[in-house]
């Protein structure tokens, strides 16, 4: 068995499809089928169920898998060590985050960490749900809700703060707002209650509003309709420098606190690139939250 074959195994085990594991590795999935079944007839059992839903993996696969997943750590962790003499370092490493953290906090600090090592690719991969480390959708994940399972690192990276907020166009033809009861006059922006992932982004329920006007699973779309006078919304300190037509209301009574953490793989702690990765964006991220909401 080399390690070529457990790359493909790794590959649909994750995608548990031949042609998104193709898409993966680049090649046909056509090809793909042939380097498993060629596999499977090396070791002499099944390493997966076929169904018109997908690949899953058999009790062997299972098995498998964990030794494939060490064999990866160790050739990342091998390259590394090879091409990172220089203290620079080089390859691909894919951020998961939500999408509020995606767009408007990993942008500049990933561009500041990319600028110190020109050989490093960085993909930000932005999903209003909670993103799958197990299958690689990503090396490592900037979350609000820290998983109580699995084979993973967690590291508190910062908290930030949120308030309602709304256009100074909408406040200033709106009805009095100058209590939570007055809420209920006002349209409200807010999360669509069926889609939000995270416990820690039901905002609204603890005011005891049930009725959105204007919803979206996406903080930018969200925040669109507030900067158009939709109404009123929960905001995020560290978005309103981008968005100066607006204004924070009631802050006396409502303030949310809440945090972001940093999830890995926890054999990733041995592959420098990831653990080097993780340190610049742990201090970029506190820093630029830091210095947005001070500008709040």
């Amino acid at each position: 068995m080399d390690w070529d074959d457990l790359r493909v195994f790794l590959a649909v085990a994750r995608a548990e499809s031949l042609s998104r594991a193709g898409k993966v590795l680049r090649r046909d999935a056509a090809t793909v089928g042939r380097r498993v079944a060629k596999l499977e007839g090396d070791l002499g059992q099944p390493l997966f169920t076929k169904s018109p839903q997908g690949y899953a993996l058999t009790e062997a696969g299972s098995r498998l898998l964990s030794h494939a997943e060490r064999a990866e750590q160790a050739v990342l962790s091998g390259a590394d060590e090879l091409t990172g003499q220089s203290g620079q370092l080089s390859g691909q490493v894919r951020i998961g985050a939500t999408d509020g953290c995606a767009s408007y906090i990993l942008p500049q600090v990933c561009t500041a960490i990319q600028k110190e090592h020109p050989e490093l690719e960085l993909q930000i991969v932005a999903l209003p749900r909670v993103i799958n480390l197990s299958k690689r959708e990503a090396d490592m994940a900037i979350t609000v809700s820290p998983p109580q399972a699995g084979r993973i690192t967690v590291q508190k990276v910062t908290d930030y703060h949120l308030h309602l907020a709304a256009a100074r166009e909408y406040l200033d033809r709106a009805p009095p707002l100058t209590s939570l009861d007055d809420l209920h006059a006002h349209p409200i922006v807010g999360y669509i209650q069926d889609m939000i992932f995270y416990p820690e982004l039901d905002f609204l329920t603890g005011m005891g509003i049930e009725k959105v006007a204007l919803a979206s699973n996406l903080v930018s779309v969200q925040l669109g309709m507030v900067r158009q006078g939709g109404g009123i919304g929960v905001t995020h300190d560290f978005i309103l420098p981008f968005a100066p037509n607006l204004r924070r209301v009631l802050t006396d009574e409502v303030s949310v606190t809440r945090s972001f953490y940093l999830i890995r793989h926890e054999g990733d702690a041995r592959v420098e690139r990831f653990t080097r990765v993780a340190e610049e964006l742990t201090r970029g991220i506190r820093d630029e939250v830091a210095r947005l909401e001070a500008m709040a």
